[in-house]
């Protein structure tokens, strides 16, 4: 039997109210490939828009508390913290971004991690798009999830990619 459905094929909130909250993390990252032009404005601080890395982040932030009203039978989360962070990685032409979604609850975070990065690819697009709009968003992807029945999952079966160049082994 599907969750997200009922008996007669109506979409349905799957129903956590027997669950106990627990602590959850999850953790996403994904990338944005940008042209040599963005990628020399972004090195040498000269986009017109400025700084477009903090303003991803910020949006970040916001999408994964948003969540719940974007994605049809998520369940509205309280999140204890969301960080996103960008990453310029010049040998490949692109940009990473990283997020980390924590709450104590009765289902997953996992959505959360994943709209965070999602949405900072779309704002640094935006940002970016002025100068060169020929940027690709891709790789969007869970690294890591704790917490909850299922446990603990991971892209490689390792620690909690976050910081720096960790995970890389997930990201190739």
């Amino acid at each position: 039997m599907w969750t997200h459905f009922d008996e007669e094929g109506r979409p349905q909130m799957v129903d956590v109210s027997g669950k106990a909250p627990n602590l959850r993390e999850a953790w996403a990252e994904g990338w944005v490939r940008v042209t040599v032009p963005i990628l020399e404005a972004l090195q040498g601080h000269t986009l017109k828009k400025g700084d477009p890395f903090p303003v991803a982040e910020l949006a970040g932030i916001q999408g994964a508390k948003q969540t719940w009203s974007l994605i049809p039978l998520c369940h509205p989360l309280r999140l204890d913290q969301v960080e996103v962070r960008c990453e310029l990685v010049p040998h490949r032409c692109s940009v990473r971004i990283l997020s980390h979604s924590v709450a104590t609850e009765a289902t997953g975070v996992e959505m959360e991690a994943l709209m965070a990065v999602s949405v900072a690819a779309l704002t640094l697009y935006d940002m970016c798009k002025g100068l060169d709009k020929g940027m690709v968003l891709e790789s969007i992807r869970l690294l890591r999830k704790t917490g909850g029945k299922s446990g603990t999952w991971s892209c490689d079966g390792e620690g909690a990619p976050f910081s720096g160049e960790a995970a890389e082994s997930c990201a190739s």
